[in-house]
């Protein structure tokens, strides 16, 4: 089963390799890792998405919650989040498919951010389900390159992540 997993962790050198390491070490799989600031400037988010049954994910929040630097860890399993997804994907388009191509892309509310004599530069935003299936339509078309951010994720409403380990 997939996690999304908040961890609130000072925002310094280090703490990735860190984190990333522990990770590592136990064999546990990273499907997306993202770093950010938050509204302070001292903190980060991290927002890690791992898949394992459930022991494995009580492996990986207690190894976060002991690393020094991480100040608060929380997992989505089960609450309702926003979540989203950034994708640049580079597709051949001769200039006769190109309409085709940004009529496609406009159906998935993304939008074309470069154009070249031979293709499009597409970004799409969104669940990661929303991103997966434009790029399984924009697949025949022939992708010639493709870049995403990895998943970013935050609790709906009035709930958070937080600050510290005592909120």
């Amino acid at each position: 089963m997939k996690h999304i997993i908040s961890a609130v962790v000072e925002n310094k050198a280090g703490v990735l390799a860190h984190i990333a390491g522990l990770f590592s070490a136990r064999s546990y799989n990273i499907e997306s890792l993202t770093v950010g600031a938050t509204e302070n400037p001292a903190l980060s988010r991290m927002t890690i998405v791992a898949a394992g049954d459930e022991a494995i994910l009580e492996q990986i929040r207690k190894q976060l919650a002991k690393v020094i630097d991480v100040l608060k860890v929380v997992d989505y399993a089960g609450k309702r989040v926003v979540e989203r997804d950034l994708a640049l994907i580079k597709v051949s388009a001769p200039p006769a498919k190109r309409h085709e191509i940004a009529t496609l892309v406009e159906l998935f509310r993304g939008r074309v951010v470069d154009i070249s004599a031979s293709s499009l530069t597409i970004e799409v935003s969104g669940p990661e389900e929303k991103i997966e299936a434009c790029i399984d339509l924009l697949r025949p078309c022939g992708i010639k390159e493709m870049v995403r951010t990895g998943v970013v994720a935050m609790l709906r409403g009035e709930g958070g992540a937080g600050k510290s380990a005592e909120d």
